[in-house]
């Protein structure tokens, strides 16, 4: 709210940050969507707030490169944060498939979002802070499907998941890599990692990225991990350390800072990042890769894939019989056991003249979803 009260202390944010060598500067749209806005009763408000934001950034970029001539190119990043609920997870531990919004409804709060940072002239779309990769999809849907109906070239998008622990994986369990994969259709300007963890815990996960992604990559870490006090410790000159091993061997073309950081951190990282070139994208081999929460990566070596067929009304008595009888349980267990006898992809089929099909696959793959030992399988 303070982009359409107080916009000149915004402007004056973000004009610390270009002072200290940023050359992208992200608008503070984060949670500007009604579906975020809705908590605090302001989703009216979110498309002015994201022309608002947007309109901000662009004039700190014009006021700074007018007094800084010499400061080289500067970019507003439209930030597009990952909603307060989850399209993958159910709020309701009594209700496993539930779900408190639906794809088409996220779908339709992002394109709103989307329309503000455009017409408030920002240079590239932001889909950030990803810990359910289902959400991250109907933000890279909501963006073609906007630049789609209104007949104007597509932005880039930048594409920066988030890795909740030393597990490597979502909050939502995918991989990295399985991860990367659910998006990379997208052919995004650049996939990357922010906030949860430090640089000193990201760095694992940030040269697995540099390996598997085929455009750029991202890191903008947070100011190591909060204290009890849920403040950031993590000085300058130590953020800016980790970040130049990174740099140093090639895994980043994009830095940056998350939570914690101040226009001190971005000084002592730009000053350290302009002596190392920046990662240069490997050419390899195209391989059919597939996600669940974990990837499946067909190769010639691997003779047949076991796909499993029993999860199909057209294919199975029991299975059909099960579904019709809103048996989900059993109908559940027939999926556990053809992924633990082996099968490394599952057919779900619910195409039959006495069910409501998409209904039942709703309920099915939202139950699935649920089920790590079934999902983590395409």
């Amino acid at each position: 709210m303070l982009c359409i009260t107080q916009p000149d202390v915004i402007v004056g944010i973000h004009k610390q940050y270009l002072a200290a060598g940023a050359d992208i500067i992200e608008t503070n749209t984060f949670s500007s969507t009604t579906i975020a806005m809705a908590d605090y009763d302001m989703q009216s408000y979110a498309y002015a707030l994201n022309v608002a934001a947007a309109t901000c950034a662009r004039r700190a970029i014009e006021e700074f490169t007018a007094e800084y001539k010499d400061s080289g190119p500067k970019f507003v990043a439209g930030a597009i944060g990952p909603l307060n609920k989850t399209l993958s997870l159910s709020p309701d531990v009594n209700n496993p498939g539930f779900r408190a919004v639906t794809f088409d409804e996220v779908v339709v709060a992002y394109k709103e979002q989307i329309k503000g940072l455009v017409e408030g002239g920002v240079d590239v779309l932001l889909i950030e802070t990803i810990f359910d990769t289902l959400n991250a999809k109907a933000a890279i849907f909501a963006a073609k499907e906007f630049f789609r109906e209104n007949n104007i070239p597509e932005l880039p998008i930048m594409i920066s998941g988030t890795i909740t622990d030393a597990s490597g994986r979502t909050l939502s369990g995918q991989t990295l890599e399985a991860f990367y994969t659910s998006i990379k259709h997208a052919e995004p300007l650049s996939v990357g990692l922010n906030c949860a963890l430090g640089a000193a815990e990201m760095r694992s996960h940030i040269e697995e990225l540099s390996q598997i992604a085929t455009c750029y990559t991202s890191a903008y870490p947070n100011a190591g991990l909060p204290n009890v006090m849920g403040e950031y410790d993590e000085a300058p000159h130590q953020t800016a350390h980790f970040i130049e091993e990174w740099a140093a061997q090639g895994f980043v073309n994009i830095v940056g800072g998350c939570c914690g950081t101040t226009d001190k951190h971005i000084k002592a990282i730009a000053d350290l990042a302009k002596d190392y070139k920046p990662r240069v994208i490997p050419e390899l081999p195209i391989i059919t890769t597939l996600s669940g929460l974990e990837v499946l990566r067909i190769t010639k070596e691997m003779n047949f894939i076991n796909v499993g067929e029993r999860t199909n009304v057209s294919g199975s008595k029991k299975f059909v019989r099960l579904i019709k009888e809103k048996k989900y349980e059993e109908a559940l267990s027939i999926a556990r056991e053809q992924v633990e006898n082996g099968a490394q992809i599952i057919d779900i089929n619910m195409d039959d003249a006495m069910l409501d099909a998409k209904e039942e696959m709703v309920k099915f793959l939202n139950l699935i979803v649920s089920e790590p030992e079934i999902s983590k399988v395409p």
